[in-house]
Formats: structure tokens, C-alpha cells, sequence
């Protein structure tokens, strides 16, 4: 018996590797080679190619293929119908399949529903694409982009709350976790050690 949760209208490929308290939802599909970790919720209607890998504690709302040459490291966010691609000049009647880019969602990013992230970019650390975004290039860790294509549009916590910086510095409003811009970077500021 599987430790984890797999709906009846859904297939788990012999071959995959699925982690503990994952749940797997109404039609989706699982194919062999496929590695997802721990406490993952994959939602209705979603594909796992061969080769890919799914960190822990993800989740991927419905209607989202996840293809070979993505990975998806822990607590990434993929919001409903939101696409992935793998080749950057697609032909139905020429092979490509040598031709697969990397795709690297860091740890903690979030994928808006209906945005479609262009193969080979990586997502940093808790960065944040808004929804119908197109991402063409890599996303700073912790940037907030929008729009197509893609463009900066703030900062955000790892919380999930956008930044209000002045002069390059600033807290969270929900969690009081301090940053600093450093160039094009943005950084925790680790509070002064206590006095004692």
C-alpha cells in the first residue's frame, strides 16, 4: 500500500517515485521516472512527464503539465492552468526532443494561474509571477514580475507579502522580516545579535 494518496481516476506510472502524504487528484497522471517529494497536492487534471522532479511540500493547482526538463524545488507555488514549456522553437515534424531546456523553479517561488514560463529560465528563491505573466528571462530572488513579457514590479516576502523599500531597505508588514536591496539583489538583513 502506497503512502500516499493517488484518486481512482488518476495514474501513477510504475517507475515513478512519489514521497509520503502527497495527494494526487482526479485525472492526473504520473509518468515513469517522474520523481515528486513529500506532502505535495497535485490538483485536478495535471501531467508529471518522465525526468522531472518535484521537490517537497509543492503545490500545482489544476490543469498544469509539468514537462521534462522542469524541476520544481520545495514549497513552489503553481497556480491553476499555469504553462510550462521545454523546447524554444517547437515543429510538429522535427524532433526536438534533444533540444529540451532546463527549466529551475527555486525554492518557495509562486507561479500566478494562466502564466506561462518560456523554457530554460530559472525562478529564484520566493520570487512571485503574477498571474497571465510571460516569463522570457530569469526572475531575481524574491522579484515580483508582471506583465508581457515579464517585467520587475517590486519585491516580495517569502511570506507572500509585497515589500514597501525606501531607500533600498525595508520590513514586512505581516511577518516584520527586514531586507535590503544590495545592487539588483534583494537580501534578509539579519537583526543586531542581542546585547547581554
Amino acid at each position: 500500500m502506497p503512502d500516499y494518496f493517488a484518486h481512482e481516476s488518476s495514474y501513477v506510472d510504475p517507475g515513478a517515485t512519489v514521497g509520503a502524504g502527497t495527494r494526487i487528484w482526479h485525472f492526473s497522471h504520473v509518468m515513469p521516472g517522474a520523481v515528486i517529494g513529500e506532502g505535495c497536492v497535485l490538483g485536478q487534471n495535471v501531467v508529471v512527464m518522465p525526468g522531472t522532479r518535484i521537490g517537497n511540500n509543492v503545490k500545482i493547482q489544476n490543469n498544469v503539465s509539468v514537462y521534462e526538463g522542469v524541476e520544481l524545488e520545495d514549497d513552489v507555488f503553481c497556480g491553476p492552468s499555469c504553462v510550462f514549456t521545454n523546447v524554444g522553437t517547437p515543429r510538429s515534424h522535427v524532433s526536438r526532443r534533444h533540444a529540451y531546456q532546463r527549466t529551475l523553479v527555486r525554492r518557495g517561488a509562486t507561479i500566478g494561474a494562466n502564466a506561462t514560463i518560456v523554457a530554460g529560465v530559472t525562478l529564484g528563491e520566493y520570487a512571485f509571477v503574477g498571474a497571465g505573466a510571460v516569463v522570457t528571462r530569469d526572475v531575481l530572488p524574491h522579484a515580483l514580475v508582471t506583465g508581457v513579457p515579464a517585467r520587475p514590479a517590486g519585491w516580495m516576502c517569502q511570506c507572500g507579502e509585497p515589500l514597501r523599500l525606501r531607500d533600498g531597505r525595508g520590513a514586512c508588514s505581516a511577518c516584520g522580516t527586514a531586507f535590503a536591496l544590495e545592487g539588483d539583489a534583494l537580501h534578509r538583513v539579519d537583526p543586531p545579535p542581542a546585547r547581554g
